[in-house]
């Protein structure tokens, strides 16, 4: 068993030195105490190659085996990595990096998916694609290989999500089962640890831009007898997780932008009086309140996620949008702040005014349909201004470098 030595990065973790690739494929197997399994996966691997014509390997990336896992492997011709970070996908990375082939298929080594059918991955990855995804849904799932939380929650929303949040044209999300061109993936600085690994390869590598395809995959119940490593919630979460930090315009921005809108529809309609929507209904300044608030819940939305793109952005974590790039690196303290500044203007002169209707009435009872009216509207602008401003100051911080 070789051991991998492990190389710090910037104090942020730890990446495993990368083989230079001298083979055409490795099948690649994370490994935590598949003794089980362990064999049949391998042996497996190793005819199907045989029965290939290509060069290649069987890889086992063991994540602190005590079983004895390693030794069964290596008995039958795997080659055997340790590598001491622990999760899912620390496991996987150091296959990768320590894998010596030019294309990698990656899959469980629980027995669930099948070693000796996979040629379709080669076919699509010698035509150009960079990541091919097995998709369990099509290539059908027997009885009892995938929990039915799962079947009927977990994968199908979450791979929904996937294409919604980042188009990417991929039926199955988190199939165990995948192939792709080692280098790019390396390019992508895939960094999770845990299972939202399976995420993290396809978000990045859509984001890419990298040539994806999926063939039909079948899932079979595993072979083990005792539970299986992914906890269904924990591990939900760091998918649905992953995918929400990824994506600050679905998070951020769309929302504020419809809030803002309503907002800014419903103040319009309102700054003038009621509004009877029937005979029998009418709204009034109590919706206006409404509606201002909406206004400011969708700015500082809009504001959140410019600089969540931002701060992503600056470090490389998300690629830049052509259509915004100027807009969100030019954004400016000083212009941020003269936009501030004429929005805070208008509202202390709509705040003057109406303290000074009231002063007129001897500080009076204040009238609804006068006073009120503009001191919601012109406190809406001021606590608008404050934010906008508060959002340059925070942009200009972003461009602080160590």
């Amino acid at each position: 068993m070789v051991v991998v030595p492990l190389k710090p990065l910037d104090g942020a973790g730890t990446h495993v030195s990368i083989e230079p690739a001298s083979l055409e494929l490795t099948i690649l197997m994370p490994c935590l105490n598949e003794a089980e399994t362990i064999e049949i996966c391998v042996r497996k691997a190793k005819a199907w190659l045989d029965k290939s014509g290509l060069t290649g390997e069987v890889l086992v990336a063991d994540n602190g085996s005590r079983d004895g896992s390693q030794g069964m492997a290596e008995a039958l011709g795997a080659r055997v990595v340790a590598v001491p970070e622990k999760g899912y996908g620390a496991a996987l990375m150091g296959g990768i990096r320590a894998a010596r082939g030019k294309y990698v298929i990656m899959g469980d080594a629980d027995d669930s998916y099948d070693f000796s059918a996979l040629d379709a991955f080669v076919e699509r990855l010698q035509d150009g694609a960079e990541l091919v995804m097995g998709n369990r849904f099509k290539g059908g799932i027997e009885k009892g290989a995938m929990p039915p939380l799962h079947y009927w929650l977990g994968n199908p929303v979450l791979s929904f999500l996937g294409r919604l949040l980042f188009n990417i044209p991929v039926g199955d999300f988190h199939c165990g089962l995948r192939g792709f061109n080692r280098d790019s993936i390396l390019a992508l600085g895939l960094k999770s640890p845990g299972m939202e690994f399976a995420s993290e390869m396809v978000v990045k590598a859509s984001l890419a831009k990298l040539t994806m395809d999926e063939v039909p995959t079948t899932l079979r119940p595993d072979g083990r007898s005792r539970p299986p490593h992914l906890k269904t919630w924990r591990d939900g979460w760091r998918h649905l997780k992953f995918l929400m930090l990824h994506s600050p315009k679905w998070v951020f921005i769309y929302p504020g932008l419809a809030l803002l809108a309503i907002g800014l529809v419903g103040s319009i309609m309102l700054a003038p009086g009621a509004v009877s929507i029937t005979p029998t209904v009418e709204i009034d300044i109590h919706s206006l309140v409404v509606a201002c608030f909406s206004v400011m819940i969708g700015v500082q939305l809009v504001m959140f996620g410019a600089l969540a793109r931002r701060y992503s952005m600056i470090e490389g974590v998300l690629p830049t949008p052509s259509n915004f790039r100027s807009i969100l690196l030019g954004m400016e303290l000083e212009p941020i702040l003269r936009v501030a500044g004429v929005i805070l203007a208008l509202g202390l002169i709509g705040v003057i005014t109406a303290v000074m209707r009231w002063v007129g009435t001897g500080f009076g009872p204040i009238v609804y349909n006068d006073v009120m009216r503009m001191l919601v509207i012109s406190l809406t602008a001021v606590a608008v201004a404050v934010q906008i401003a508060a959002a340059g100051f925070l942009a200009s911080m972003l461009n602080i470098r160590r």
